[in-house]
């Protein structure tokens, strides 16, 4: 079950005197961020408050993420596993959720191969709606989808260019400029990445069963 919300009484805590086990994953890019501990009131508090909030062993209390660094978690999403007994939680940070300053207390590299595109994607949201001066995706945005779809054909050209005569490192070049551009096309029309994904996701499904 998926929601900001979850039933306490849908839980079984007695398997771990109370307390349950809680992964928390970055809502974007898939990337865990850490491992922490609910009782039934540092759920209701993380409800409440829309930060989570876990059960300290340690100090024997309610901690928030964050109470003292600033660095919180908001919640975007609560999910139970199929014995009721763990919490997946995904959320947005605000800041390393490492005290050691790591985005994840698994350290660097953890973050799923994509994820990345899922921030960029929604950097170029904020970017679209916000339009900050000296911003080079401001000034795409204001040229108009015409002269962003010329940039993604004209990108697209050096591409294929690329893989025909020059080296590795110029081929990556020219296809990282080619997603950038895509992207905020997408975005100018009211699109993004997760729409592509559901396309390129219905495509595979359709195949499977063939």
């Amino acid at each position: 079950m998926t929601s900001t919300f979850l039933d306490s009484a849908q839980l079984d805590w007695s398997k771990g005197d109370g307390l349950l086990p809680v992964v928390v994953q970055h809502w974007l890019t898939g990337e865990v961020l850490m491992l922490g501990y609910m009782n039934a009131d540092a759920l209701a508090t993380t409800q409440a408050t829309g930060h989570v909030t876990f059960f300290s062993r340690s100090k024997q209390r309610l901690w928030t993420k964050g109470e003292t660094s600033g660095n919180v978690l908001a919640l975007k999403s609560l999910r139970m596993d199929c014995d009721a007994d763990t919490l997946l939680v995904t959320a947005e940070p605000h800041g390393p959720t490492c005290h050691n300053g790591t985005s994840s207390c698994f350290g660097d590299g953890v973050r799923p191969v994509g994820g990345f595109l899922a921030e960029l994607d929604a950097l170029i949201a904020r970017r679209y709606a916000e339009r900050p001066e000296g911003s080079y995706t401001t000034r795409l945005f204001e040229g108009g989808v015409r002269r962003m779809a010329q940039k993604v054909g004209e990108e697209g050209v050096e591409t294929a260019l690329a893989a025909v005569a020059q080296d590795d490192e110029a081929l990556l070049g020219e296809a990282a400029d080619l997603i950038f551009h895509l992207l905020v096309t997408l975005r100018a029309r009211g699109l993004g990445l997760s729409d592509v994904i559901d396309v390129l996701v219905q495509r595979h499904a359709e195949r499977a069963t063939h």
